[in-house]
C-alpha cells in the first residue's frame, strides 16, 4: 500500500492548480454582490499561478507552458462560442466576444498537472514517435477541434493514427526510488477520463454551460472523454517539443544504435 499512498499524494500535489481553480468556482458565488464571478475567477487564477511561482512549486518553464495553454485555451473558447458548443451566460467585464479571460486557465491546469507529474514523477518515455509524426498528429487533433464543424469528424481516423505511432510508446514513472511502467495510450485515456469528472465538477458549479445544462444540470456527455484525451495527447507533445527545443536535442537518432537512447530528457525511443 505505501507506494499507492505515495503516489496518490503526489498526485494531489500535481492537482493542486486545478484543485485551487475549483475551490474558487465554489467561493465565487459568495462574492457576487461585490464583484461578477468570472472576473473573480480571472483575478483569482491569476493570483495564484503568482504564489505558486514565488513559492517555487512551480518553475519559470512550467509558467511558461502555462501560458501557452492559456493562449490555445482562449483561441479554442472563442471559436467554440462563437458556434454555440457552448456558453459563458454570466456578465463579466473581462470576456471578450462572449468569453471570460479566466477561461484559458481551465486548459492552462491540464498543462500545470502535466508538468508537474513530470518532474515529481521523473517521468521517462520510450518507443516515442518520431517528432515529425507527433507534430503532425497534434496539428491534426487541434485542428480537427475546429474543422468538425464544417467537415466530418476525423477524430476516428485520427485515433488510429495515434493507436499506430504511440502502440509501443511506455511512460515509466518514479515512486521512491522504483520505476512503473504504463502504456502511453492507457495514459491518455485515464488522465482524459479524471478531466471528464473534473468537467462535470465545473459546470455544476458554473463554469460554463452546454446548450443541454441551460434549463437543468445534465452530466457531460460520454464523448467528451476521447476529447479530453485527444487534448492530453496534444498537451503531451507540445510540453515535449518544448523540453526537445530547449535542450536543443537532435530530433532523430542514428539507425546503428540498438539501445535506448535520450533524445530529451524524459524521451527515449528505440531503433
Amino acid at each position: 500500500m505505501r507506494p499507492f499512498l505515495l503516489f496518490t499524494k503526489e498526485q494531489a500535489l500535481c492537482c493542486i492548480f486545478p484543485a485551487l481553480v475549483f475551490t474558487l468556482l465554489g467561493l465565487s458565488h459568495f462574492f457576487t454582490g461585490m464583484m461578477y464571478r468570472y472576473d473573480f475567477m480571472l483575478i483569482g487564477c491569476i493570483a495564484v499561478q503568482f504564489a505558486l511561482y514565488k513559492l517555487k512549486f512551480e518553475t519559470a518553464d512550467e509558467v511558461l507552458v502555462i501560458c501557452v495553454f492559456h493562449f490555445l485555451g482562449l483561441l479554442m473558447e472563442l471559436f467554440k462560442t462563437h458556434i454555440g458548443s457552448w456558453s459563458y451566460p454570466e456578465y463579466a467585464l473581462t470576456k471578450v466576444f462572449g468569453v471570460p479571460l479566466y477561461s484559458g486557465f481551465m486548459y492552462a491546469s491540464v498543462a500545470c498537472y502535466m508538468c508537474q507529474a513530470w518532474r515529481r514523477f521523473d517521468l521517462r518515455f520510450y518507443n516515442w514517435p518520431n517528432h515529425r509524426a507527433a507534430r503532425v498528429i497534434a496539428a491534426l487533433i487541434y485542428l480537427n477541434f475546429f474543422t468538425n464543424h464544417f467537415i466530418i469528424d476525423v477524430r476516428y481516423a485520427i485515433a488510429v493514427l495515434i493507436i499506430y505511432y504511440f502502440r509501443k510508446a511506455v511512460v515509466e514513472f518514479i515512486i521512491k526510488g522504483k520505476a512503473y511502467r504504463m502504456p502511453v495510450i492507457l495514459s491518455f485515456l485515464l488522465i482524459g477520463f479524471f478531466i471528464w469528472l473534473a468537467e462535470n465538477i465545473a459546470t455544476r458549479l458554473g463554469a460554463w454551460k452546454y446548450a443541454y445544462q441551460h434549463h437543468t444540470w445534465a452530466m457531460v456527455n460520454y464523448q467528451k472523454i476521447s476529447s479530453w484525451a485527444f487534448l492530453v495527447i496534444v498537451s503531451y507533445i507540445i510540453i515535449a517539443e518544448l523540453k526537445t527545443i530547449k535542450q536543443k536535442n537532435p530530433a532523430g537518432l542514428p539507425e546503428s544504435k540498438k539501445q535506448p537512447e535520450t533524445i530529451m530528457p524524459g524521451i527515449s525511443r528505440y531503433v
